[in-house]
């Protein structure tokens, strides 16, 4: 916390009494819970037996409200049954002591802090939710600014066991008969472990970040700050603060959190739901495109190409062309006339109808002008008995069918896989070496069967430019459509007529197909979703191609933002930034800034800070609070695979959690044998996946291969130096 004064160490008689204190009263707590939980389960059982009926045929007005009331009932009620039934980490993990308000002689009583409300048969608050109003003073009273408080106080539970407390005071002296416990909760929370997911810091928050996580609900809100800082922290407690705040505008809405890799959606997973909220949808980067998923990574000159806004007019160029095996010409009698329509006309045709449609919807359009350029070349005859045969005309079904086809966005950016076509695409855009990079790239998605991270914001783009599938005989494609509320057979599915619910999901084979390409191409890509609230976190890896990305699914959204200039693996700042700046559109900007490292001991902190400020002079560098007397191990080996192992060995008796060997492409088939080792405390990783992430020790193999590797350079190299939160061993190759 925020300081606290100075006071004798409680003795552990005292400290244990303390602990028997609080303990009954986590107890009546969950004696609570568990009698909300029995009252919800009557409440479900109540709703299930409302509105039956037995009736086979017409179902009458009252019935069919009563049927509703049933559901209603008992959604509601399984939600809050399930709410209470999960396990919470520390569901009550806040005390705070107030002063006398001066209206009697008795102080009031304590106030406790938790995940969720809880009230007894008295309505009376045994546990106030940590984003309530009444909350505020736990995360904001200081010394100077006690704010009522005379002692906060951060219970330590694991399950419903209170193992520990740590006092803060906000007094000069305690008052008589209180007892202070400890040096202060945060300092007790930072020295502790790391382990695979990321803690909340619900019982830990500090004042300026409170403040960030209360923040407006509208316009954009900016958090910014060097490594170690809680920037991420903060903004997933601010998505969770939003859906208490507003619940019905951010639920029905929607929140939409985009982070930079799997690793890192992985590793946060488990916060929103342990701070009582799982409505929020987390997405990497490569996920965000409903239908995809990418992990891929481009080497770093593709990926600049990919992401510049330069790449627009090659994939503006690609999707108003012909289709390969597209015919060139069209040849047939209608109505009694021999007709022939050449490429020229039909790419005018073309040309006219991409003005105002997209093309996945101008097929109508692109019939009726075709029709009228075949009609130029009759002479004499009635032209509405023309036209009428024309669209009866089963030629010119089977010519649209190959000339005007349905294009899959993912199709299109694969014909960037020819050079020919890539050249006439990015003439005048990309020199030849840019052309033989993408080339190169897409050559191997097609090789691997794997998108890239870059390739998704593509083809979102091209997704945007071509319009939705519009699918005439779906059930030739091979895929099942499972809705959300009706029209499903026993197992839950029905096979696709037509898209009857707006937000169905498409899901497509059971199997993974062997051929690349068809696993390329699986499942639909459909229009995206907009939501209510979008949260980008590592803002400052975003390419001005991913922002747009985002945008369109931000179109009437409030954002929270979260990045380091510093830590950017995107050379571009500036195109990216006017890229983020269109994306907010016209709302107000706010901005919060984080100047305090909690993650890194001062002396591994110290060590990356040398390392980045040489050559990024403007670095936002935070004080680190915590230090731990250990200097980072640099080691020069000849044998770097047998120099880590060894590093590992001696870093699991220095640190009680996590271990991240972190290795450039060069040692990672190597080191593989090494992940999961430790009893699954060794994780194996590549630079870029460790944004976001932090561990109780790292092994960095060959910083100067990082730096060549990475399209970030230092900057990459400043997150892989700073994911350390105790103990750092940098292992360098020996010269040659």
């Amino acid at each position: 916390m925020t300081g606290s004064t100075p006071h004798a160490r409680a003795t552990i008689a005292q400290v244990a009494d303390e602990i028997a204190v609080e303990q009954q009263h986590v107890d009546r707590v969950y004696a609570e819970l568990e009698k909300a939980a029995h009252r919800a389960a009557l409440v479900e059982a109540d709703g299930l037996a409302r509105g039956r009926t037995d009736r086979t045929g017409d179902v009458r007005d009252e019935e069919l409200t009563g049927l509703f009331e049933r559901d209603a009932l008992v959604f509601t009620a399984a939600r809050r049954r399930s709410a209470l039934d999960t396990e919470y980490e520390g569901l009550v993990f806040g005390r705070l002591d107030l002063a006398p308000n001066g209206s009697g002689p008795r102080e009031p009583g304590p106030r406790y802090i938790g995940r969720i409300g809880v009230r007894d048969d008295d309505y009376e608050p045994l546990v106030i939710d940590w984003r309530a109003p009444a909350a505020s003073p736990f995360y904001r009273a200081t010394p100077v600014e006690p704010m009522g408080v005379t002692r906060r106080r951060v219970l330590r539970c694991k399950g419903a066991t209170v193992i520990g407390v740590e006092d803060d005071l906000m007094v000069p002296e305690a008052p008589e008969g209180m007892v202070v416990v400890g040096d202060g909760a945060l300092l007790a929370a930072l020295t502790r472990s790391r382990g695979t997911q990321m803690r909340d810091i619900v019982a830990t928050i500090q004042r300026h970040q409170d403040e960030a996580i209360r923040a407006a609900s509208r316009g954009v809100t900016e958090i910014t700050g060097g490594p170690g800082t809680g920037k991420t922290v903060v903004a997933l407690h601010r998505a969770a603060y939003l859906l208490y705040s507003e619940r019905r505008r951010f639920e029905a809405g929607g929140i939409l959190v985009v982070g930079p890799s799997a690793a890192y959606t992985a590793y946060i997973e488990r916060v929103l739901p342990s701070l009582g909220e799982d409505s929020v949808a987390l997405r990497s980067v490569g996920d965000v495109v409903d239908g995809l998923t990418a992990v891929r990574l481009d080497d770093p000159a593709a990926a600049a190409i990919k992401g510049s806004l330069r790449i627009r007019t090659v994939l503006a160029r690609a999707a108003r062309d012909a289709a390969p095996d597209s015919p060139e010409e069209f040849r047939s009698f209608v109505a009694g006339h021999a007709l022939r329509v050449d490429r020229a006309r039909l790419d005018r045709v073309r040309s006219t109808v991409l003005r105002s449609r997209q093309r996945n919807a101008g097929t109508a359009e692109a019939r009726e002008l075709l029709g009228q350029a075949a009609w130029e070349q009759v002479l004499g005859g009635d032209r509405l008995e023309f036209l009428d045969q024309w669209e009866d005309s089963l030629e010119v079904d089977v010519f649209m069918r190959t000339w005007w086809a349905q294009l899959d966005p993912r199709e299109v950016l694969l014909w960037l896989a020819d050079p020919e076509r890539t050249a006439r695409y990015a003439e005048g855009v990309l020199s030849a070496q840019e052309q033989s990079s993408i080339v190169a790239s897409m050559r191997q998605t097609l090789e691997t069967g794997l998108w890239s991270v870059a390739d998704a914001a593509l083809i979102d783009d091209l997704a945007a430019r071509l319009g939705p599938l519009v699918e005439e005989e779906p059930e030739e494609r091979g895929f099942y459509q499972v809705e959300e509320l009706d029209n499903l057979d026993s197992y839950g599915v029905r096979e696709v007529g037509s898209t009857t619910t707006p937000r169905a999901t498409r899901v497509g084979y059971t199997t993974t197909p062997e051929d690349a390409r068809e696993r390329l191409l699986q499942g639909v890509i459909g229009v995206p979703d907009e939501f209510a609230h979008v949260l980008v976190d590592e803002a400052q890896d975003l390419s001005p191609m991913q922002w747009r990305m985002v945008g369109r699914r931000a179109r009437h959204a409030s954002w929270t933002v979260v990045g380091d200039a510093a830590q950017a693996s995107w050379p571009d700042a500036a195109e990216a930034l006017a890229a983020r700046q269109e994306a907010y559109g016209s709302q107000q900007v706010r901005h919060f800034h984080m100047d305090t490292n909690y993650r890194n001991a001062r002396e591994v902190f110290d060590y990356a800070a040398a390392v980045i400020l040489p050559r990024v002079p403007d670095a936002d560098i935070p004080t680190a609070v915590r230090e731990t007397g250990v200097e980072p191990l640099e080691v020069t080996s000849d044998d770097m695979a047998g120099s880590a192992r060894a590093a590992v060995e001696h870093l699991l008796g220095e640190v009680g959690g996590s271990i991240a060997v972190i290795t450039p492409e060069r040692y990672a088939a190597q080191l593989a044998p090494l992940h999961e080792a430790g009893e699954g405390r060794v994780q194996v990783i590549d630079p870029l996946s460790t944004k976001g992430l932090e561990y109780d020790a790292t092994v960095v193999l060959d910083p100067d291969e990082i730096i060549a590797e990475s399209p970030g350079g230092v900057r990459v190299l400043y997150v892989v130096l700073t994911r350390a939160a105790h103990r750092m061993h940098v292992l360098r190759p020996a010269p040659n």
